[in-house]
This record gives C-alpha cells, sequence and structure tokens, in this order.
C-alpha cells in the first residue's frame, strides 16, 4: 500500500514541494491519498494551501493510477523505490520536507549501493571545447577508480561527464527532470540508452511526464543530495550548476570547482564558487582525495625530472658551490660547499663526467650547456625530423 501510494502522489505533487512533504509526514504516504480521494470536508485537515489549490492535488489524485504506472515502469524495464525500501538512498532524507516522493528508476545497479560512493559533475550546456575535455577526463578518472559519475544528461558538461564515465567502462547515473522512459533532450536518446544500460537513470517524475524550468532546478536538489560531492567544470553567473553546488554546500557535502580562464565568462561563475568555499580541483585525483575514504591520496605534483634531480645530496652540494659565469678553484668549493678538498675533486670529477662542469687547467667552471640543455635540444631536433 505504501509504494503504491506514493507512486500515486508522484502524480499529484511536484518534485521538492514542501508543503506537500509536510503533508507526508503529518499524515503517512496512505493517509495523504485517503485524504486526497475522499470526502472533501476530511481533506480541509491539509493546510496551508488556498481551496483552488487544494482542489486541484483533488483532481490529481482521482486522475492517478499507480499501477497503470507501475507497469508502464516495467515495460521499459524501469521500476518505483521509495522511502524505507531496500534501495533507497538514505541521504536523501537530509532534504526533509523537500526529499523526493520517491525514485523512477531504469537499470539493473542497486541505487543505494552505487551513491555511497558517487560525485556530481555538472556544469554549462553551451559549454567549450576546454570545458568538455575536462568533464570527461574528470569523470573517467573517477570511473577508472570506483567512483559513480552523476549528472543531469543535458547538452554539454553533463554529457560530455556520462561519455567519459562510459568510455572508460564504469559506472554513471542520469537524474532526470521528466519521466524516465522519457528521452530529452532528443538529441541524447542513445546516450540515455547506453546510460541505462550500463548504469542508472532516474527521476522524481511518473512515466511519460516531461520537463519544465522548474523541474530542471528542483531536479539539482536531487543530485546535490544524492552524492559524496559536486564539482562544477564550467558554469557561467547564474547557472543551474551553480544551483547544485550551493545547494550541495547547504547539505554538507563537498563542492569543488575547475578553474577556467579568467576571460572566460563561462568559467566566471566557477571561479565565485571558487571565491567562496568551493575547493580547487584539477583531476579525478584531487576529487577523490577529498571525497573519498583516509589513504585516498592525490599523487604528489611534481615538475619533470631533471638530470640535476638525480645526483646524490653531496654531489650537488658541490655543484651548488660552483658560482655562474666565472671559474672556482677547490679550495674556495670546498668552503662553499663545506666539504673536504679531496671530496671535492672526486666530486667534481663525476660531475665532469656527466657533462656538468669543465676543467681549466686548476680551476674548474659550470659546463655551457647542462644535461637538461641537451636533451631538450636532442628532442626538438627529433621532433623537427
Amino acid at each position: 500500500m505504501e509504494l503504491l501510494a506514493r507512486a500515486a502522489l508522484t502524480r499529484v505533487l511536484e518534485p521538492g514541494e514542501e508543503r506537500g512533504g509536510r503533508w507526508l509526514r503529518e499524515h503517512g504516504a496512505v493517509g495523504l491519498i485517503r485524504l486526497l480521494t475522499g470526502p472533501e470536508p476530511e481533506a480541509a485537515v491539509l493546510t496551508g494551501v488556498r481551496p483552488d489549490r487544494l482542489a486541484g492535488y483533488r483532481r490529481r489524485a482521482a486522475l492517478a493510477d499507480p499501477r497503470r504506472d507501475l507497469a508502464l515502469a516495467a515495460a521499459a524495464g524501469g521500476r518505483f523505490v521509495c522511502p524505507g525500501s531496500a534501495e533507497w538512498p538514505t541521504q536523501l532524507d537530509d532534504l526533509a520536507d523537500a526529499r523526493p516522493v520517491g525514485l523512477w528508476l531504469r537499470g539493473r545497479p542497486d541505487l543505494r549501493t552505487w551513491a555511497l560512493r558517487s560525485v556530481a559533475v555538472v556544469g554549462a550546456r553551451a559549454c567549450t571545447p576546454y570545458g568538455a575535455h575536462m568533464a570527461q577526463t574528470l569523470a573517467a578518472g573517477l570511473a577508472e577508480r570506483g567512483w559513480v559519475v552523476v549528472s543531469g544528461a543535458a547538452y554539454g558538461i553533463d554529457g560530455a561527464a556520462h561519455r567519459g564515465a562510459l568510455a572508460s567502462g564504469g559506472a554513471t547515473a542520469a537524474v532526470l527532470a521528466c519521466g524516465v522512459d522519457v528521452s530529452y533532450p532528443r538529441g541524447h536518446a542513445g546516450l540515455l540508452g547506453r546510460i541505462a544500460g550500463q548504469g542508472l537513470v532516474l527521476g522524481e517524475l511518473p512515466p511519460g511526464s516531461h520537463p519544465t524550468p522548474s523541474r530542471f532546478v528542483l531536479r539539482n536538489r536531487v543530485i546535490a543530495a544524492l552524492t559524496r560531492g559536486t564539482v562544477v567544470v564550467e558554469a557561467a553567473h547564474r547557472s543551474g550548476s551553480l544551483v547544485t553546488a550551493r545547494r550541495a554546500q547547504q547539505l554538507g557535502r563537498f563542492t569543488m570547482g575547475v578553474p577556467g580562464p579568467a576571460t572566460s565568462g563561462l568559467s566566471a561563475g566557477v571561479h565565485e564558487l571558487l571565491r567562496g568555499e568551493a575547493v580547487l580541483v584539477s583531476d579525478a585525483a584531487e576529487v577523490v582525495e577529498l571525497v573519498g575514504s583516509i589513504g585516498e591520496l592525490a599523487p604528489e605534483r611534481r615538475g619533470p625530472v631533471l638530470a640535476r634531480d638525480l645526483l646524490d645530496r653531496a654531489t650537488a652540494r658541490v655543484l651548488e658551490a660552483l658560482p655562474a659565469g666565472r671559474p672556482a678553484d677547490v679550495e674556495e668549493l670546498a668552503l662553499a660547499s663545506g666539504t673536504g678538498t679531496d671530496e671535492v675533486i672526486g666530486r667534481l670529477y663525476e660531475l665532469h663526467s656527466l657533462g656538468f662542469v669543465e676543467r681549466q687547467g686548476d680551476v674548474w667552471q659550470l659546463s655551457r650547456q647542462t644535461p637538461e640543455a641537451r636533451t631538450q635540444t636532442g628532442s626538438a631536433r627529433r621532433g623537427g625530423r
């Protein structure tokens, strides 16, 4: 009865409707359906709404046919889960009265299990090639590390994130602002089919429901609550992706941003987040270090390994003691490096064999061309062939 009542209520209440959430908390799903479909005087206990609005709820409740919706979902390979069921992700309960009545799903994986290790990757629809590349690379890296990539299946960053996860053979979930049997946008029908086959497609609205602008905005709260953290790749000011990120912050989730050019309007919203509480990330390893378990650390960031990096400490000290632009004798180098003269001579011959220094009689000086410079020159010549 609970599942049928909640399935019916997805036809009655709009996503994120806190008034309806309060009624659910006060009367329960079965009790609320009975009030909305019973005699009109009984429905008067549903407070906080004008009579004409209440009449609209009652009309929708009278038309709701949850068994038909469940059959339509099953025919499309879908199902319905609600609070209290084994597959329900309890982190959605953080939304309080704005919590979904239930979720319609397509795909075989268990939503509760997937949501425990998931990250949202969101951003602009009209993204730049840089943004698409970053989203795809980031999602692929997360999927390869065993994380579920969650997004909204829109054009631009969302689509790039889903494709990146799919291409690496990883897990991805799309949260829709329409029925899970509706391909929206139409150009992503094939992508949504791949996501449903390899991952999960989910939403609050029953089969056949179409999106509206307000439903897109309200869908974002589910993405924010469902995941461990949200990464915004590109977003202009007033972007829906910023709504997702700020809701994630309110819910105590991690909020991250991938920086872009300072001159790009599509990165202005991300930079605004980064000036606040969001954390700058540049790849999947940094995301996992933030949202993952203790011990999941990003690798140390270093530049390219140079020949001088491979020298032992004593030899490097003698090399550093050589002045630039003029020669020096052994006694001067011993004093500058804090090393005995015999050892300095041995280190100088080692540096000479490696091409770092040159001998001129009794004095030594830095080579005109270091081993690093010779390597770069050789690489440039090979590249020009």
